[in-house]
C-alpha cells in the first residue's frame, strides 16, 4: 500500500513520522500526508474519511495547520453511525474552537444530537457543547440542556450538568433557567451527578443574586445533610481515596457551604456543627486528608462564625506547618497571612512555629513566614521576635539576607519602644548586614542618635569597639564615622558613661588613626571616605594636638585622581592653613534635626502638604513624552498658585512655596534664600562674625540649597536625606574658589554685576551627571527668560534614552524645545543641550523654580534621576 494514500493507517502515518531523524525530514512527511488527504477530501472518499480524520488531528497536535480538514468534521457529525460521530465529534474539540465561524453549521446537528434515542449519541453532542460552547450556541441549546438534566441516565445527566456551566459562564442571563433543575440534582445518590451538580449550584450562586438567595432559603440544609453522609458514611470501595470517602465531593461540598455562609448568619449557624466535625474527623496524614482539612479552614474562615470555631481552623494551619511537605506549610502560611485580620491572638500561638519557617532551607516559605512575622509584631512581642530575626540574620543565605534585613529595619524603626534599644539592634543590623541597608535606614539612625542627647556618648563608644571588627560593613563605617566626627570629644574623654557599659579608653590619637584607616580601606567608597575627611577636619578643631598628623592625612589627597577628594582635600587644606580664627564655628556640631520632618520628608509628604486642588499646570508641546507631563505633574506637587512671595528678611523660598515649617533661618539647613543686607552669607549661615560685613556677589559665590555649603554628598542637588543635612562641610565647586569664598570675609567684596550677563549655574549635579543652566532674555519680554540647559555624563558609561522634563508652578509657564540629542556620550566628551523658556506671570513678585527628572538607560537598565532647583539668579528679576 502506499504510504501516503488516503487508505493509510493511523499507526503507519505515526512510524513515518518517528522514523524522520531531522524537522525537514519530518515536514516532508507531514506534507506528503496532508497533500494525500486533501486528494481525498477532493474525491469524497468517504470510506476513509474517518482514517483521514484521525491522521489530521494527529498532524494538529505536532503543531502543523489542518484548517482543510474543518467541514470533514461536520460530515462526520452528521453520520448516522455512532464510531463516525465519535470521530467527528472529537475533531471538532480539538481542531475547531468558539471563535471559528463554522460553528454555526454545527448547530443543528448538535441540537439532533441532544434529542437521540441513543444515550451515547447524547453524551457526545453534551461533551463537545461543553467544551466549544460559544454566545450563539448557548442560547440555541439551553432549552435541551436543561430537559437533559432529568435523563435517566445519570452519565448524560452529569455531562449536562458540565454542560449547564459553561452555558451560565457564557450567557450568565440564563443561570436562572437552571436554578430549579440544579436544586433537584443536589439530592442524586449517584456521587458522579452529586458533584457535577454541587458544581452547578456553586457557579449559580457566583453568577446571579438571585440563585444565591433561593440556594441560601432552600438548600444549605441538603447540603449539610449530604456532607454529614460522606463523613459519617462506611467504607466504599468505589469511593475510597486513602481511608477517605470521596474527597473531592467533600471538597466540592465545602467550596459551595463557603459560599452560602457567606456574610449570612442563618445560613452559617447550619454548617457550623458539620464544620467542626469535618475538622476534627479527617485524618492528616493524608494528602486528600489535608486537602479537605484546608478546604473546610477555607470554609470556616469566610463563613460568619464564632471564635471557637476560626481558632480551630487556624490549630489547624499550625499543624500544617509542622509538615515535612513544603506545599502544604506554604498554604498554610498563605492562610495565616489571612487569618491574622480575623484573629490575631490565635495566630500568635504559633509565632515560634512560624519563626521556625523563616530559617526554612526553601526560599519561597522563607519569604512568606518572613511576611506574616512582620505582621504579627506588636509593642508587646517586638522585643523577643527581633531578637530572633537578628540571631538568625547572622547565619541566613546572601540571597535572603537582604530581605531580612529590610523587614527587621521596618519592624524596628516601627515598634521601638525606646531609643537606647533602638540603637542597639539598628547597630546589631549594620555590622551583621550592613551592606544589605538601604541610605535612608542608616539616615534614619542619624537622626535618632542626634535627638538621643543622653546618649551620644553611650552610641559614639559602641559605634568605634564595633567599627573595629565590622570594618567591611559600609552602611555601619559611615555612621560611625559621622558620630566619630560630631562626637570625637565624647568618646575620648568618656562622657555620659552609662551602667550597662564596659570601660573604654580611646585617645585623640586613636580616634584619628581608626578615621584614617577607614580612608586607606580599599572597600571604602568614595562617600565614605569623603565623609572621614569631613570628620578629620572636625577632629581638627576638636584635638588641638593632632591638628598636624589630621592635616597630614588630608594633604595627602591633594593629588587624588577622584576629583571629589582632591576637591575636599585641597579645601580643608586652605581651611586648616589660614582660617584657624574660624575654623572652630565652621565645624561646629552640627544642628539637630527633627524626627517629625524626617518623617515626613522620607515618606515623600513633604511636597503634599498644599490643600489646593491639583491640574495641569505646565505646557509641554514638544521634548517630553506626553503621557509622563500630568504624572510628573502630580508627583511634584508644584500647581498651587498660591506660592507666596518670598520675605523680606530673607525667608526659605521652599518655606514659601510649600508652606511647611522649617527651623529659623539661622538653624535649618535646607535654606535656599539669598543673603540678608549687610550679612556675609557664611557668616549669617554659621551665625559668627560681624553684621558688617558687605555681602558678596552671586557670581562670586553660589548658595544653591544647603548642599554647596554643608554636605557630605558628592553632588550639588537639594538634600533629600538627612546625611545631606547633617554631614559637615562641602563647598561649592561650581561657583568661586576656595580662597575666594574665605578671603572675603576680610577683603571687601566684589562689585556686584548688574549688567545683561547673567551668571551661569550649576542646577543638578550627582555622581553620575551634571546639568548646567545659561541664562538670557528676550528682548522686550523681561519676564521671559531663556534657559539653555546642558547635560553633561560623568561616568565611563553611555547613556541612551536621554529624556528631560521639567515642572513648574501655575504662575509659571514652561516650553520645552526639542533635544539635541538622546544619547549622552561618556567621560564629558560631549553634552546634550536643550532649551526652555519660562514666562513669569508675577516677575518681579515671586521668584523662579523646579522640579526636575531625568530618565536615561546605562547598558539597557533605567536610570531616574530627580531634583528641586531654586537658585535661579536674583538678576533675572524673579
Amino acid at each position: 500500500m502506499n504510504p501516503f494514500s488516503s487508505g493509510t493507517r493511523l499507526r503507519d502515518m505515526i512510524r513515518a513520522i518517528r522514523a524522520c531523524k531531522t524537522a525537514a525530514e519530518e515536514r516532508a512527511v507531514v506534507r506528503k500526508e496532508c497533500a494525500a488527504i486533501r486528494a481525498a477530501i477532493d474525491e469524497n472518499d468517504r470510506d476513509y474519511r474517518h482514517r483521514n480524520l484521525s491522521k489530521l488531528m494527529f498532524i494538529h497536535m505536532l503543531g502543523y495547520p489542518t484548517h482543510f480538514g474543518q467541514m470533514e468534521c461536520l460530515k462526520l457529525i452528521a453520520s448516522p453511525g455512532f464510531p463516525e460521530k465519535r470521530i467527528g465529534y472529537l475533531a471538532l474539540m480539538l481542531l475547531l474552537d468558539e471563535r471559528q465561524e463554522v460553528l454555526m453549521l454545527v448547530t443543528n446537528s448538535l441540537k439532533q444530537d441532544l434529542n437521540h434515542t441513543n444515550q451515547y449519541i447524547v453524551g457526545l453532542a453534551l461533551c463537545a457543547l461543553g467544551n466549544i460552547c460559544s454566545a450563539e450556541m448557548a442560547r440555541d441549546l439551553a432549552p435541551e440542556v436543561e430537559r437533559l438534566l432529568q435523563f435517566r441516565d445519570p452519565n448524560v445527566r452529569k455531562k449536562a450538568a458540565l454542560c449547564a456551566i459553561r452555558i451560565i459562564k457564557k450567557v450568565p442571563d440564563l443561570a436562572e433557567n437552571f436554578i430549579n433543575s440544579a436544586a433537584a440534582l443536589l439530592r442524586e445518590k449517584h456521587h458522579g451527578v452529586l458533584i457535577t451538580g454541587v458544581q452547578l449550584c456553586t457557579e449559580l450562586c457566583k453568577v446571579s443574586a438571585e440563585a444565591l438567595e433561593y440556594f441560601r432559603m432552600k438548600c444549605t440544609e441538603s447540603v449539610v445533610r449530604s456532607l454529614k453522609d460522606l463523613v459519617n458514611s462506611p467504607y466504599a470501595p468505589e469511593y475510597d481515596i486513602a481511608g477517605i470517602t470521596d474527597p473531592f465531593l467533600h471538597i466540592r461540598l465545602l467550596k459551595l457551604l463557603r459560599v452560602l455562609g457567606e456574610g449570612n448568619a442563618d445560613a452559617s449557624d447550619l454548617m457550623n456543627d458539620i464544620l467542626a466535625q469535618v475538622a476534627t474527623k479527617t485524618e492528616s496524614n493524608k494528602v486528600a486528608g489535608n486537602a479537605i482539612l484546608y478546604e473546610s479552614v477555607q470554609t470556616i474562615m469566610s463563613v460568619e462564625d464564632s471564635g471557637g470555631l476560626r481558632v480551630l481552623a487556624i490549630n489547624i494551619l499550625g499543624r500544617f506547618l509542622s509538615n515535612s511537605d513544603n506545599n502544604i506549610r506554604y498554604v498554610a502560611l498563605n492562610m495565616l497571612m489571612k487569618a491574622v485580620t480575623a484573629d490575631a491572638q490565635a495566630v500568635q500561638r504559633h509565632r515560634a512555629t512560624i519563626l521556625e519557617c523563616v530559617k526554612d532551607s526553601d526560599a519561597s516559605i522563607q519569604k512568606k513566614a518572613l511576611e506574616l512575622v512582620y505582621v504579627l509584631v506588636n509593642e508587646s512581642n517586638v522585643k523577643p521576635l527581633t531578637k530572633e530575626l537578628i540571631d538568625y540574620l547572622e547565619v541566613s543565605d546572601q540571597e535572603f539576607r537582604a530581605d531580612l534585613t529590610a523587614k527587621i529595619c521596618s519592624i524596628v524603626s516601627e515598634f521601638s519602644p525606646e531609643k537606647i534599644w533602638y540603637i542597639d539592634q539598628m547597630l546589631k543590623v549594620l555590622s551583621e548586614a550592613g551592606n544589605f541597608v538601604k541610605d535612608e535606614v542608616w539616615h534614619a539612625l542619624i537622626v535618632v542618635i542626634t535627638n538621643a542627647y543622653d546618649l551620644h556618648g553611650y552610641t559614639v563608644r559602641a559605634l568605634y569597639r564595633t567599627l573595629q571588627t565590622s570594618a567591611e560593613q559600609e552602611s555601619l563605617v559611615r555612621v560611625a564615622v559621622w558620630c566619630i566626627g560630631e562626637y570625637g570629644d565624647i568618646l575620648v574623654k568618656n562622657v555620659g558613661m552609662l551602667d550597662i557599659e564596659e570601660p573604654i579608653v580611646v585617645t585623640e590619637s586613636d580616634a584619628v588613626d581608626i578615621l584614617e584607616m577607614v580612608i586607606k580601606q580599599h572597600t571604602s567608597d568614595l562617600t565614605t571616605k569623603a565623609m572621614a575627611l569631613i570628620a578629620l577636619l572636625k577632629l581638627s578643631s576638636r584635638f588641638p594636638s593632632c591638628s598636624e598628623s589630621i592635616r597630614n592625612i588630608i594633604t595627602q589627597y591633594k593629588g587624588n585622581l577622584v576629583l571629589e577628594l582632591q576637591q575636599r582635600s585641597i579645601e580643608f587644606n586652605k581651611v586648616l592653613a589660614n582660617h584657624q580664627n574660624i575654623s572652630s564655628a565652621l565645624v561646629e556640631r552640627m544642628p539637630v534635626l527633627d524626627e517629625a520632618t524626617f518623617i515626613g520628608r522620607k515618606a515623600g509628604s513633604m511636597l503634599g502638604t498644599a490643600s489646593t486642588p491639583r491640574g495641569p499646570s505646565v505646557n509641554i508641546p514638544n521634548g517630553v513624552a506626553k503621557p509622563s507631563v500630568a504624572p510628573l505633574v502630580d508627583l511634584l506637587d508644584l500647581s498651587s498658585d498660591d506660592v507666596p512671595a518670598p520675605s523680606p528678611s530673607g525667608g526659605d523660598l521652599l518655606q514659601d512655596l510649600l508652606g511647611v515649617d522649617l527651623p529659623p533661618a539661622s538653624q535649618q539647613l535646607g535654606s535656599g534664600q539669598a543673603p540678608k543686607s549687610g550679612t556675609d552669607v557664611l557668616l549669617d549661615l554659621l551665625s559668627v562674625g560681624s553684621p558688617s560685613v558687605p555681602p558678596m556677589s552671586p557670581s562670586a559665590l553660589s548658595l544653591s540649597s544647603t548642599t554647596d555649603i554643608l554636605s557630605s554628598s558628592m553632588n550639588n542637588k537639594t538634600p533629600t536625606s538627612p546625611l545631606d543635612d547633617l554631614t559637615s562641610l562641602s563647598l561649592s565647586a561650581g561657583a568661586a574658589p576656595m580662597m575666594d569664598l574665605l578671603d572675603g570675609l576680610t577683603s571687601s567684596p566684589p562689585t556686584e554685576n548688574n549688567g545683561l550677563v547673567y551668571p551661569s549655574i550649576t542646577a543638578f549635579e550627582s555622581s553620575s551627571l551634571r546639568v548646567t543652566f545659561n541664562f538670557s532674555k528676550e528682548t522686550g519680554k523681561p519676564q521671559t527668560t531663556i534657559i539653555q540647559a546642558a547635560f553633561t555624563n560623568l561616568t565611563s558609561n553611555i547613556y541612551t534614552d536621554f529624556i528631560f522634563q521639567a515642572a513648574v508652578p501655575k504662575f509659571l509657564q514652561l516650553h520645552l524645545d526639542p533635544a539635541s540629542g538622546h544619547a549622552l556620550p561618556a567621560s564629558g566628551d560631549g553634552s546634550i543641550t536643550q532649551t526652555l523658556r519660562v514666562t513669569n506671570t508675577q516677575h518681579g513678585k515671586k521668584n523662579l523654580i523646579m522640579r526636575m527628572r531625568i530618565a536615561y538607560k546605562v547598558n539597557g537598565k533605567d536610570t531616574l534621576e530627580e531634583g528641586q532647583i531654586n537658585n535661579f539668579p536674583r538678576e533675572l528679576g524673579g
